[in-house]
C-alpha cells in the first residue's frame, strides 16, 4: 500500500492545483475579485496586483514542494498507488476551497467569491460547496477505497504523477500568459519610479500611452509584445505579458 508520505504530497499538490484553478479562474478569466478586494488599506490597482502575485508565485512553490516529496516517496511500483494519488489529488483540490472559504472569507474577510452580486454570501457557500465540501468527500473516499487484489506495474501510477505534473506546470504557463487578442501591457512600476521616470521608459521602449492613474504608478500602454520584459530594467516590478511572474493582471481589462 502507498505510505503515508505519497498520500500526503499528493495532497498538497491537489492543494496548490485548487489555488491555481482558483486565482487563473476568479482572479483572472472572470475578474471576480482580487486577493485583497475586501481590504480597505490596499486601495490601488498595484497594491491588488501585487498580492495576487505573491497568490501565485505562493502556489508555485507549494506545487513544487508537492511534487518533489512525491518523487522522493516514490510509491508508483505499489499497489494502489495511482489512486491513492487521483484521491489526494482531489481532496486536496477541495480543501484549498474550504480552507479559502473560511479563512479567506468568514475569518479574515479578504475577499468575496463574487461581491458585486446582490447575494454575495450565497456564492461563497455554494462555491464552497461544489468546489470544496464535495470534491473533499469524493478525494477522501478514494483514499479510503480498498487497493486491488492485484499488484499493480509500475505504469499505471508513474503515469498519474507525470500528468499532474504537467497540468501543474500548464497551469503555470497558462497564468503567466497575456489574453489572446492582448494588444496592450499592463506595467506597475516601483515606487521609487516618478511620473518623469515613466514617461522616459515609454519613449525608450517606443511604446505608447493609453492610460495611467494619476501618479503614474500603473499604467497600460500600447507596445509591442516582443521586448515588454526590458520594462524591468526601467524600475517595472510587474509587466503583463512578459513571460514573469505576472500574476492576475496580465488578463486586466482596467
Amino acid at each position: 500500500m502507498p505510505t503515508r508520505a505519497w498520500i500526503r504530497w499528493s495532497i498538497v499538490l491537489g492543494f496548490a492545483l485548487g489555488g491555481f484553478f482558483d486565482g487563473i479562474l476568479l482572479h483572472q478569466i472572470l475578474q471576480w475579485h482580487h486577493l485583497l478586494s475586501a481590504v480597505p488599506a490596499v486601495d490601488t490597482l498595484r497594491a491588488q496586483v501585487l498580492w495576487d502575485g505573491y497568490f501565485h508565485a505562493s502556489m508555485y512553490l507549494l506545487a513544487a514542494l508537492g511534487l518533489g516529496g512525491l518523487w522522493r516517496s516514490r510509491a508508483w511500483p505499489e499497489a494502489g498507488a495511482g489512486q491513492r494519488l487521483a484521491g489526494g489529488l482531489v481532496t486536496g483540490f477541495g480543501l484549498w476551497h474550504l480552507v479559502d472559504a473560511v479563512l479567506a472569507h468568514a475569518v479574515l474577510g479578504l475577499h468575496r467569491i463574487r461581491p458585486e452580486s446582490a447575494e454575495p454570501l450565497a456564492w461563497d457557500l455554494g462555491w464552497a460547496l461544489a468546489f470544496g465540501l464535495v470534491p473533499s468527500i469524493v478525494g477522501w473516499r478514494m483514499l479510503r477505497r480498498p487497493p486491488p487484489r492485484m499488484p499493480l506495474t509500475p505504469r499505471p501510477a508513474a503515469t498519474a504523477l507525470v500528468l499532474a505534473g504537467l497540468v501543474t506546470a500548464g497551469m503555470a504557463v497558462w497564468s503567466l500568459r497575456p489574453a489572446a487578442d492582448a494588444r496592450y501591457a499592463t506595467v506597475v512600476f516601483a515606487p521609487r519610479v516618478g511620473a518623469s521616470d515613466v514617461l522616459r521608459s515609454l519613449e525608450a521602449m517606443d511604446a505608447r500611452l493609453v492610460w495611467s492613474d494619476p501618479a503614474m504608478a500603473v499604467v497600460v500602454v500600447d507596445v509591442a509584445p516582443h521586448g515588454r520584459a526590458r520594462f524591468y530594467a526601467h524600475g517595472a516590478l510587474l509587466v503583463g505579458g512578459a513571460g514573469l511572474p505576472a500574476g492576475c493582471f496580465g488578463w486586466s481589462r482596467r
